[in-house]
Order: structure tokens, then sequence, then C-alpha cells
């Protein structure tokens, strides 16, 4: 590792030669494709997991296992990208996302814009790596993420879409493994549609008062003071589809071991926000990367 270092610094300092006002950008390129916070990453990346587990009855080959992984990371990033460039002029107004990069100008919309395309174009490289049917899939892919940012102007549900969105890459990982979509992987795209919608309620709780302010949609308004309730029925309905889908799977006692952890995990959530405080939502949106930690395991651990 030692012997790399002096290379290293030369290939830095020769990008920093050649591209000095790019080298000054990168800071405010990992935080406008969010690198720097990989909560999201884990949200969509344990359900993929799984669904690549449960299609393949195991692990998926390096391969696969290599092309999801690096595609969820890229696709997150570029949906970050695309979510900026849409709520340029709405960040500004709202204290947690004041101080993005495009707010303050660090970076133009077209940069995020552009960083959006060459993001998508890494990912769709990716894809091809697979099969047909995953290809066709993945239009469908790129088309929710670029519409997901501009949802919450014209529908209360913008939440729903994002939990196609984050749920896409089920759909993939089966066709990827097997060219089809099984009744299973249906279920499993529905159950995570709903735990996806259950915990970005918890997010949009954290900025529901300045949303109201600038006219801004989320199911945390629709929902108004049933939000808890909401999210603890998505909750159920979530686990619900999930034991369904292991009945027909036939998956075996550690896997329900592990629904009934991650049960503990949702509880515990529903503790966080009773009082609605925006720092104890956003602590139990965070905790949702543990329920889906600990269902992949139970998967991981039902097939060795």
């Amino acid at each position: 590792m030692n012997s790399l270092r002096p290379i290293r610094s030369k290939l830095v300092a020769r990008f920093r030669t050649q591209y000095p006002d790019l080298y000054e950008k990168i800071p405010a390129f990992v935080e406008l494709t969010r690198i720097n916070r990989p909560i999201g990453i884990y949200l969509l990346l344990w359900p993929t997991l799984m669904a690549l587990w449960v299609a393949a009855e195991g692990f998926p080959g390096i391969n696969l296992f290599l092309i999801f992984t690096l595609g969820t990371t890229i696709m997150r990033s570029a949906g970050c990208s695309v979510n900026d460039f849409a709520d340029y002029s709405i960040d500004g107004e709202v204290l947690r996302t004041e101080s993005r990069p495009l707010p303050t100008g660090i970076l133009r919309r077209q940069e995020a814009f552009m960083c959006f395309g060459v993001l998508s174009a890494i990912g769709f490289l990716l894809v091809l790596l697979t099969n047909r049917e995953t290809v066709l899939l993945s239009f469908g892919a790129v088309a929710l993420i670029a519409i997901y940012p501009f949802m919450k102007r014209y529908t209360n549900l913008p939440q729903l879409v994002l939990g196609v969105a984050y749920s896409w890459g089920i759909l993939m990982a089966f066709t990827a493994v097997t060219t089809e979509i099984s009744q299973a992987a249906y279920l499993l795209f529905v159950a995570n549609v709903l735990w996806t919608v259950a915990y970005d309620t918890q997010y949009a709780m954290v900025d529901r008062e300045f949303d109201i302010q600038i006219g801004v949609k989320s199911t945390a308004i629709l929902f108004g003071e049933a939000d808890r309730l909401m999210i603890g029925m998505l909750q159920a309905m979530f686990i619900i589809a999930m034991w369904l889908a292991a009945r027909q799977l036939q998956m075996g006692t550690v896997f329900y071991v592990s629904l009934l952890i991650a049960c503990g995990f949702l509880i515990y959530q529903q503790y966080l926000i009773q009082h609605r405080l925006p720092g104890s939502c956003f602590k139990a949106f965070l905790n949702n990367t543990w329920v889906g930690a600990s269902i992949f395991v139970g998967t991981f651990l039902n097939y060795l």
C-alpha cells in the first residue's frame, strides 16, 4: 500500500493541475450525491440483495453481486443529483437542506443534471452485463428516479412513487437471475413499497412545518394527526406481506426470527416518533437500516 502512495499523489496532483475547477468542487459533488450519507444506499441495497439471494436460492455469484451492489450505489447517487436539480429553489427554504451545494451556489443546476446523466449512463453500462429482460426493466427505474423529485409538487403521495422506485431493484434482481418475475417477487415488491412509504413518511415528518409553508406535499402532511397510526399500519402490512412471501418461498425458522427482530425495530420507531419531534423522527428513519439488515441476514442464513 505504501508503494502506491507516490503514484496516487502524482495522479491527484495531475488531476488538480489539469482540472482545477472540478477538483475544487469534489466535496460539493460528494454532498450532492450523498456518498457521505449512505443511509439511502443501505435502504435500497438490503431489499435488492435479499431479492438476489431469494431468486438464486443462495449466493447469486460474484458478477451479479457486484453489478447490483455497485448499481444500487450509483443509481441512488444519481437520484440524489436529480432530486437537488428539481428542488434547487425549495432547498434554500428548508433548514435541513439550505446548506446543500445548489442553494449555496457552489454547484450550478446544470452540473447537478450532468452528474445525474453521467451516473445513469454508468448504471446502464452495468445493467448491460445482465440480460435483455433486466435491461428493459432498467428504463423504468431511470424514469421513476427522474420523475420522483417532481411528484411532491403535484401529489400528496410522493412517498408512494419513491416506494416503487426503491423496490424496482427487486424485480430486476429476479429477472437478472431467472429472466422471470415470480409471484413471490411481486409480494416482496409490494412489501418493500409499504415499508418505504412508512419510513419516508418518518423522514417527511422532519420537514413537515417547512413543507407546509412552501407548499410542498407529502404523506406526513396528508396523514396529519393520524401519521403515527398510518405508519404503524404500513409497517404491519409490510411484515404481513413479508410473512406471506416467506410462506410461499418455504423459508426456514431463521427467516421468521429475522422478521421478529425487524418487528422489534419497528416498534422502537413508534416509540421514537411518539412526540413527533424532528430529531427523533429522523432517528426513527435512520433505524430502518437495521430492519433491512436483519431481514437480509435472515435470508442469507436461510440459504446456507
